[in-house]
């Protein structure tokens, strides 16, 4: 032995046992260059115990099962046994605290047993500047030191019962709230009456368009409940209108079996007629719906009972292209069958028939990744019209049409090729509902059509993301959810665009040229040519 090394073994004497070297506040490790186990002696460190991090409670745990200090324990071996029979630790954590704990299983003898170090055995020689460093071969079972406490803290963990969470603990709260602001940018555009878009108007500059609160999660695997609300809705009542909190969604989900791929919705929920009626406000890129699609149920929702189903790939895509950004329509089944009362949100029943809808619609995925959306869907029903008296000619007429209701009834194809990162979508309905005849003296059911047409780009700026689009929308046919279900004619161009720095804001521009449109705000129910409009919009989410 050199010299050096002398010096350094008989400055710092080897321990005798493990238990000893760590009384005395030795450190134990893997030697950083060979990857070997190693015992390093440091005189002037102190040693912080490595359990010191696991709290007072597994410090008393460690100190029950390490040999030498307690007798073995047999309700603690029980509980060992107890928590290897049900999966809480694996069999060699077991084994590895019952050979800790000085089990008779292990013949009596302690699992870590630490032979005194020779002094006179070679010491590798301490790096430059490292004179009171020693590196000794590390004693039998000090290796296992760390993965001891691991498995005392998972045993620990394991025997603390956890309290069972309530079904109301796993609901989530969310929204959105859109800030609009409209410039009427002609002297024709002041005659616009646009449904589905009260912010239109020559009198209204700042509007909230929509503040959006809700509430989702599940009671129970079979369970699932959701309810939401707009605290800034525009409620028409009457000849006129005004802002106040509507409810908009309050349903249940049943799932019947434990897949959840067949489930029933119950209660007022969007209706499954047009996939842009279903795809939400917060991940639209225009400002509103089209109305040839949106004049199927204004408002989008209904009371009724839907029966739904999906399977697993198909439900796993349907969330992931809204969750994504592309823009996805939800999740509404791959099937959907179903009625409901057919007069709109928030509105009763007036006839005892109700509306009769099927859908079917699957989200393909290309080979290199692209998503492709297709569906079909109709509905059928009576629809009871709601009247006003209105001047004909110069007299009063009131129009007349069955108290039964008129008969309204439609099929819509869908086809969206998502943006990744060219985009298109395309939708066209054709059918007959109710529409007012031209002398305004009955209202019968009378054919209409309409779709629209729109392609989008996605562009990723910084950690953003930018969507330019231009839409094109048609629509001619009666307008049922309108004051004597007048005759409408749309035909529109929109180009915008929809910038989101960071997922929870959302700032968009849109220009609206008006070929066409029929202001269906009441009688003589005038067209509307040349008009323009430019929309801005700040959209928050949380």
């Amino acid at each position: 032995m050199s010299p050096r090394r002398l010096q350094s073994a008989e400055r710092v004497p080897a321990p005798t046992s493990f238990t000893h070297a760590v009384t005395k506040g030795k450190r134990f490790g893997v030697d950083p260059v060979t990857g070997s186990n190693r015992v390093t002696l440091r005189s002037s460190v102190p040693m912080v115990p490595v359990w010191r991090k696991w709290g007072a409670g597994l410090l008393g745990l460690a100190l029950a099962v390490q040999p030498g200090w307690a007798a073995p324990d047999p309700a603690m071996l029980q509980l060992f046994k107890i928590l290897r029979d049900r999966g809480s630790i694996s069999p060699e954590e077991y084994q590895l605290l019952v050979n800790m704990a000085g089990a008779p299983e292990n013949s009596g003898k302690p699992a870590v047993e630490t032979p005194g170090v020779a002094t006179s055995a070679p010491t590798p020689t301490p790096a430059p500047g490292k004179a009171d460093e020693v590196a000794v071969p590390v004693p039998p079972g000090v290796a296992n030191t760390a993965s001891s406490t691991n498995a005392v803290a998972k045993a620990a963990a394991a025997a603390v019962p956890k309290e069972k969470e309530k079904w109301y603990q796993k609901f989530n709260v969310g929204g959105y709230t859109q800030f609009r602001v409209t410039a009427l940018l002609n002297e024709e555009a002041d005659g616009l009456d646009v449904p589905n878009d009260p912010s239109v108007s020559p009198t209204a500059l700042f509007t909230i368009r929509r503040a959006r609160f809700r509430m989702a999660g599940d009671v129970s695997p079979h369970l699932s409940l959701y309810a939401q609300v707009d605290a800034f809705a525009n409620i028409v009542s009457g000849g006129g209108s005004s802002s106040g909190v509507q409810l908009r969604d309050l349903y249940a989900d049943v799932y019947p079996t434990d897949s959840r791929e067949v489930w029933f919705r119950l209660g007022q929920s969007k209706v499954p007629y047009g996939w842009v009626n279903m795809q939400s406000s917060q991940n639209r890129s225009p400002m509103e719906r089209p109305d040839s699609i949106n004049s199927a149920a204004e408002g989008e929702r209904d009371i009724g009972a839907f029966a739904m189903y999906a399977p697993e790939e198909a439900r796993k895509r349907f969330k992931e292209l809204v969750q994504s950004g592309l823009k996805g329509s939800g999740d509404y089944g791959v099937l959907s069958f179903g009625a409901y009362n057919g007069q709109g949100a928030n509105r009763p029943d007036l006839n005892g028939f109700p509306h009769w809808i099927a859908r079917a619609d699957y989200p393909f995925k290309l080979e290199n990744g692209q998503f492709v959306e297709v569906g079909l869907q109709g509905y059928l029903g009576r629809y009871v019209p709601s009247v006003q008296t209105v001047s004909y000619n110069g007299r009063p007429v009131t129009p007349r049409f069955d108290p039964d209701g008129v008969m309204d009834r439609r099929v819509a194809a869908t086809a969206v090729w998502y943006p990744q990162p060219f985009g298109f979508e395309a939708e066209w309905n054709i059918g007959t509902g109710p529409r007012l005849k031209y002398d305004f003296s009955q209202i019968n059911s009378g054919w209409l059509n309409g779709g629209y047409l729109q392609a989008n780009y996605q562009i990723g700026v910084g950690s953003g993301k930018l969507f330019p689009y231009s839409r094109w929308h048609y629509y001619q046919g009666g307008r049922k959810f309108g004051n004597n279900a007048p005759f409408q004619y749309v035909n529109e161009l929109d180009f915008g665009f929809e910038y989101s720095p960071w997922t929870d804001l959302e700032l968009s521009v849109q220009y609206t040229w008006t070929f066409d449109r029929t202001n269906t705000r009441g009688a003589p129910y005038a067209d509307v040519q040349g008009a323009s409009r430019i929309e801005f919009q700040a959209q928050w989410n949380y």
